[in-house]
């Protein structure tokens, strides 16, 4: 008895020490991450003026405070967390981008998104599978196609410096925050098509894609407008009623994005389209008072984005980069130029687009938060490539978040020097 008695102490001063050494890790991450985002956040609109983004930073700072450098930051992460935090941090941007969309502008010059969605998107798709096949040819061709879906799906946030540059053309701005916000949600059934091909057979695949299609474009669309409409009913009532107060007018479009996205995704709809979507109406809605309502919410979907790339540097970025191969770094590279750009300049053929703005419009659809969830989904299944698919996703991610925010300041300047001069010209 006095053995038990004993082993029964040790285990209890065991946990007790197990639960101590998580709330001080938990505690010392969290004193490390508030510490680096006060300090951003002090020097953030300096930054936006330079050739260094937001993002850039993260996941420098995630990097090389995490265990493979300095070792300040101890993050241990599964892929289950990681992709609950870049799930909500994409569908709050979609909203919110799609919120701040003109719509009138957009309605205009719809033939730029829906060329870029419509030709481009498939092109692209098809040409990095095919480009896959020359340097992964032991890869089967369905994984291909998964992994050429995975990198087709594009991230305004990282493109910020141009979406939200008023030098940049308008019709430019609002044509990439469209094909942005519409390209993740249609991504998904195309990427479950091709993980039911390449893990079932054939026939059993393509049924269950086109049932997928169906509900995650057509739920995600009814949800988004049935919720925000709804939604948007009972703030206008509320707030000329005066019961809101300062403080809690600015939950509203927090709270609608995530039960956009949460309510689709229960309902196996695609929570990327009802999040954007959802955002097309509230800012539609909301007419002046948008501003108004979504600037608060920008701070918070600023953080959540903050988070989710620390985490991607100090947990993933050093590990895989270690074992990237020369095939993974040159196929990612083609993935941000000509498997990108050839599909949406041969998409815009005909417009009245000059080749620069129609280079412009095929560089600026970097790779981000959504190709790591889409990652994430994929590696769930049992793909005889998951290393590859990882390495090459990881290093086209990085490859972006480094190559757009550097370019992105730099060619909205060129472009609001030519708008500049040529005022000059007609006057």
């Amino acid at each position: 008895m006095e053995r038990f008695s004993k082993l029964e102490s040790w285990v209890s001063q065991s946990s007790l020490l197990f639960r101590a050494t998580w709330w001080f890790a938990m505690y010392y991450n969290l004193a490390v991450l508030a510490i680096f985002a006060f300090l951003f956040s002090a020097v953030a609109g300096r930054i936006e003026r330079s050739v260094i983004s937001g993002p850039m930073i993260f996941i420098a700072f995630g990097l090389i405070s995490g265990p493979l450098v300095l070792g300040i930051l101890d993050i241990n992460v599964d892929a289950v967390q990681l992709r609950v935090v870049a799930d909500l941090a994409l569908a709050l941007v979609l909203f919110i981008d799609a919120a701040n969309a003109d719509l009138s502008l957009l309605k205009k010059f719809s033939h730029i998104p829906g060329r870029m969605l419509l030709i481009g998107l498939p092109m692209t798709i098809a040409l990095g599978a095919i480009i896959g096949w020359m340097f992964f040819p032991q890869m089967p061709f369905f994984e291909l196609c998964i992994l050429s879906t995975m990198l087709a799906a594009t991230d305004a946030a990282l493109g910020k410096g141009v979406v939200s540059n008023k030098s940049v053309p308008a019709r430019l701005r609002e044509g990439l925050n469209a094909e942005s916000g519409l390209n993740d949600g249609l991504c998904v059934p195309v990427l479950f098509l091709f993980i039911a091909l390449a893990v079932n057979s054939q026939t059993e695949g393509t049924s269950l894609a086109l049932t997928l299609f169906i509900k995650e474009i057509g739920i995600g669309a009814v949800v988004g407008l049935g919720l925000t409409g709804v939604g948007a009913a009972i703030v206008k009532y509320c707030y000329f009623k005066g019961w809101f107060t300062s403080i809690w007018l600015q939950i509203p479009v927090i709270a609608l994005a995530f039960s956009c996205f949460a309510v689709a995704q229960t309902l196996h709809g695609s929570g990327y389209i009802a999040a954007f979507v959802g955002g097309l109406l509230f800012g539609k809605l909301a007419k002046k008072d948008t501003h108004e309502l979504v600037l608060s919410s920008e701070g918070f979907a600023e953080l959540i984005v903050m988070l989710t790339w620390v985490i991607f540097g100090a947990a993933v970025v050093g590990q895989v980069w270690l074992g990237i191969s020369l095939d993974v770094l040159v196929y990612s590279l083609l993935s941000l130029t000509i498997i990108r750009i050839i599909p949406i300049v041969i998409s815009l053929h005909g417009t009245d687009e000059s080749w620069e703005h129609k280079l412009f419009l095929g560089w600026f659809g970097p790779r981000g938060l959504a190709s790591i969830v889409f990652l994430l989904i994929a590696i769930d299944n049992p793909l005889t490539s998951e290393s590859i698919l990882i390495d090459v996703v990881v290093c086209t991610v990085t490859l972006c978040v480094v190559t757009h925010g550097i370019s992105a300041n730099l060619w909205a300047n060129r472009l609001a020097r030519q708008s500049q001069q040529a005022c000059k010209k007609n006057l």
